[in-house]
């Protein structure tokens, strides 16, 4: 009876040993995923932002996002990602890019090439 006591507190501690670390690894996971600091954080400035998507198929999209002050419209397929087309300075505010590509059918605006 006594081995078998023994062997029962054996396992609830490892158990909760187990259960312990799962706790710290995922605090951890989690802080490093929402830019907490550390090298593995991302900067204020380096965010990438969701701007705007548009579904031009059952599984494509046509996506606007924003990083360090540059908007990129990008195609989103099932076999990848392409880019469309890439404003750059400062996009104060969603209609000042959005009207930009609208007015030119998609196209950069003047000034700016292509990729």
């Amino acid at each position: 009876m006594e081995s078998f006591l023994m062997s029962v507190l054996s396992m609830l501690i490892a158990l909760a040993l187990v259960l312990a670390l799962a706790w710290v690894a995922l605090r951890l996971l989690r802080s490093r995923l929402q830019g907490g600091g550390g090298a593995g954080g991302t900067a204020g400035g380096e965010a990438l932002r969701f701007v705007r998507a548009l579904a031009v198929g059952p599984k494509e999209r046509v996506v606007i996002v924003e990083h360090r002050g540059e908007r990129w419209m990008l195609g989103v397929t099932a076999g990848g990602i392409s880019r469309i087309a890439h404003w750059t300075g400062e996009a104060s505010s969603e209609s000042s890019g959005e009207a930009s590509g609208e007015a030119s059918g998609g196209a950069p605006a003047p000034g700016q090439g292509r990729p």
